[in-house]
């Protein structure tokens, strides 16, 4: 059974920094593409980034591009979402999923707020 088990959120101020993890199980996380994707309130669910299953090719939304890096370690079966400059408008939940099947985890908030 896959499980996908986000991690790391909190309330920031603007201009801070957050690190999101994603713990991977029941699945061969080393074969997947992993994207992380966010919902903010009121509305619909946003992609954010996406890696690649050796973690060679990253991609990003425009909003986030410059200042959050996604990054893996197989060996730990575990996503990161490296956030920084942190901004009011990055308040949402995060979730990590894989690429394509969508598996989903239980997503972590983020509130980014003075």
């Amino acid at each position: 059974e896959v499980q996908l088990v986000d991690s790391g959120g909190g309330l920031v101020q603007p201009g801070g920094s957050l690190r999101l993890s994603c713990a991977a199980t029941g699945f061969t996380f080393s074969s997947h593409v992993m994207r992380w994707v966010r919902q903010p309130p009121g509305k619909g669910l946003e992609w954010v980034s996406v890696i690649n299953n050796g973690g060679s090719y990253r991609n990003y939304a425009d909003f986030v591009k410059g200042r959050f890096t996604i990054s893996r370690d197989n060996a730990k079966n575990t996503l990161y979402l490296q956030m920084n400059s942190l901004k009011p408008e990055d308040t949402a939940v995060y979730y990590c999923e894989t690429v394509p099947r969508g598996d989903r985890g239980q997503g972590t908030q983020v509130t980014v707020s003075s």
